[in-house]
């Protein structure tokens, strides 16, 4: 018994171990964009509304496309995006709510900017006629501003010259990140349009070195009702498809998602590559689509730049709550999380809201850690009794078996008793350590004096050697019936948990730590009650 529990002990410290590796103002011009709201004076006909080319040409015919490439600028209350003519596609977007780093002056995290520089994020491309994704569109946009509620439509025009024409328009609202994409092609050739439109992301190869070895980047797709996580190196050698109910796919790392979702099952493939660039290249393609002359044909997608926050993923809706791995205990985790943000709204410290959740967590499992206690307590008190057992029947293991088992009926103690109840909180434990590791509320959170960010380990390694310390102090108060040997690796934990825990973000040691030290007040008094 005593020597399976030890190894129980040490599988856990591997199995947790290796899940802790793997588990990764510009102005504002009236003529520049259209309101939501209106009409937007579009030469392209209506979706599926037929003309006749020879009676009613398109006014395209006669516009020449721009050559030089220009550039967008849209300032929010959530971000400044800027956009290209080039592929009519998203150049770079800084947070306005968030930092590179959590030292003073540093500068709003960007994202897309290190995508390829030869092909921006939502670049679209023609599979079936000659869209490139290098075309460059016409806009009268150069900038503009959106506050509150106010909502615009920043209209991009392409003349291919071959017979087609493509609008893409985005519409942004001032205080949400989402961002709506309908792109619309117009036939204005003698002959049916058949393709397929094809958004693309890419993202760099190499993602720049973190402190942490927890981060994790990569691409994320949710379809068939589940989420699928891929490194570049998960396709270098091959492309990967997926083509099952894709709801949404993109690009994210630990903290932040840049996504393309479907609207009205506007994604019906994507593929993941490695491009000649060395890039990681991402292509969500549209169902096969068939245009006839004078008519044309919208697809309609939804935008999300920005962070990987529970309430504002939520919102979105399409299944990007999952872009947050929360594990297989995800279910417990969002609780956890929303319990988290809950406290802090109240005392206005993460560090003081996990000390919260841990007394709270505590007292929830009250009884059944003093149920464990209390049984191994009992065993220790029968160790006597069990070693006159062992001595009289050791040359017959049937015979020790039976009246150790007796023994324990007649004093009530059940042999499991220490460790099933231990066992019920393990899928607790590590719900709340995936919340903790992967909260963007942490992300540069402040707890008090040293610690400066909760996401981040603690830069001196005290609450580290403290938790080790109360855990070693923990240990020697556990009752336990092992011999002296097996006793001696038990107190090596504590060094184990120590080494583990230096380079873990300062709130999972929080919580640890904590933990600890109600685990010792706990025992104190359960000693208390057994001795009385």
């Amino acid at each position: 018994m005593e020597k399976r529990a030890l190894l129980a002990v040490i599988l856990s410290i591997a199995v947790f171990y290796l899940f802790s590796l793997f588990a990764s103002p510009v102005k504002k011009e009236a003529d520049l964009s259209y309101p939501v709201n209106q009409p937007a004076s579009s030469p392209i006909a209506a979706q599926q509304t037929a003309q006749n080319p020879a009676d009613n040409p398109s006014p395209y015919v006669q516009i020449q496309s721009p050559s030089a490439e220009k550039e967008v600028t849209v300032d929010t209350d959530m971000f400044t995006i800027r956009f290209t003519s080039r592929g009519a596609a998203v150049k770079s977007i800084e947070l306005k709510n968030y930092r590179e780093s959590k030292s003073h002056g540093a500068r709003n995290v960007i994202l897309g900017n290190d995508a390829d520089p030869l092909l921006n994020s939502f670049s679209t491309r023609g599979n079936g006629f000659n869209l490139q994704e290098s075309a460059n569109y016409d806009t009268p946009l150069s900038s503009i501003s959106l506050k509150g509620s106010d909502k615009r439509q920043i209209v991009f025009d392409y003349i291919s010259g071959q017979g087609f024409t493509v609008r893409k328009s985005y519409t942004l609202a001032g205080n949400d990140y989402a961002i709506k994409l309908e792109t619309e092609i117009f036939n204005n050739s003698s002959a049916p349009l058949s393709a397929s439109i094809q958004q693309i992301m890419t993202y760099p190869s190499q993602v720049p070195q973190k402190e942490s070895r927890f981060e994790i980047a990569g691409s994320y797709i949710y379809g068939d009702n589940s989420l699928h996580f891929d490194r570049i190196n998960d396709v270098s050698a091959s492309s990967k498809r997926y083509d099952n109910s894709v709801q949404w796919a993109g690009f994210a790392d630990k903290y932040f998602l840049s996504a393309l979702i479907s609207d009205s099952a506007s994604i019906s493939s994507v593929e993941l590559k490695k491009n000649s660039a060395g890039f990681f290249e991402s292509i969500a393609s549209s169902p096969q689509v068939v245009v006839n002359p004078g008519n044309s044909v919208k697809l309609t997608h939804r935008l999300f730049i920005g962070p990987k926050d529970l309430d504002v993923l939520k919102a979105q809706g399409s299944s990007l709550v999952y872009a947050i791995d929360l594990g297989w205990f995800a279910f417990l985790a969002k609780p956890l999380l929303y319990a988290l943000k809950f406290f802090h709204n109240y005392v206005g410290n993460y560090g003081v809201a996990i000390i919260i959740i841990t007394l709270i967590l505590k007292i929830i499992f009250f009884p059944l850690t003093h149920k464990s206690y209390k049984s191994m307590k009992d065993m220790q008190k029968l160790q006597p009794k069990m070693a006159v057992l062992k001595e009289k029947f050791k040359n017959d293991r049937d015979a020790m078996n039976k009246a150790v088992m007796e023994l324990y009926r007649e004093n009530k103690v059940n042999p499991m008793g220490g460790c099933l109840p231990m066992i019920v909180q393990i899928p607790v434990f590590f719900a709340l350590y995936k919340a903790l590791m992967f909260s963007i509320e942490l992300r540069h959170a402040p707890f008090f004096l040293w610690i400066t960010d909760l996401s981040d380990k603690d830069p001196y390694y005290v609450t580290p050697l403290i938790m080790g310390a109360t855990m070693f102090i923990q240990q020697k108060m556990t009752p336990s019936q092992m011999d002296p040997v097996q006793q001696k690796i038990m107190l090596a934990l504590p060094v184990v948990f120590t080494f583990m825990f230096l380079s873990f973000p300062s709130g999972l040691v929080l919580y640890w730590l904590v933990n600890n030290i109600l685990t010792i007040c706990q025992q104190m008094y359960i000693n208390k009650l057994v001795n009385d």
